[in-house]
């Protein structure tokens, strides 16, 4: 039986290989439920909301999630491994890339 450092790696290597929204899209329908995109989605909302320094209790009525769930959140974007500063990052650049070219 393959190691999960394998699954895992596995798994990374099929995300870099999708070139759209559409594909990630389709990947992720065929890989996980709704809910548990719904989930996913939920935690990155949450995580965009602690870096604007809204209160708890303002994401728990947006995104449904715990305060629980949003205490790890916190505490990953605080001192976790920088993903979710790197792809908060990412997306505000995008973003304002965005609004330039409107402009």
């Amino acid at each position: 039986m393959k190691s999960s450092q394998n699954y895992n790696q596995h798994l990374y290597q099929a995300l870099l290989k999708l070139h759209s929204h559409e594909e990630m899209g389709r990947f992720c329908r065929d890989l996980l439920t709704k809910s548990e995109i719904k989930e996913l989605s939920a935690r990155l909302q949450a995580a965009m909301m602690l870096k604007k320094q809204l209160s708890y209790q303002e994401i728990i009525t947006e995104t449904g999630l715990s305060s629980a769930t949003i205490a790890k959140i916190s505490h990953n974007l605080k001192n976790g491994l920088g993903g979710y500063k790197l792809v908060l990052k990412r997306l505000a650049d995008q973003e304002s890339l965005e609004n330039k070219t409107k402009n």
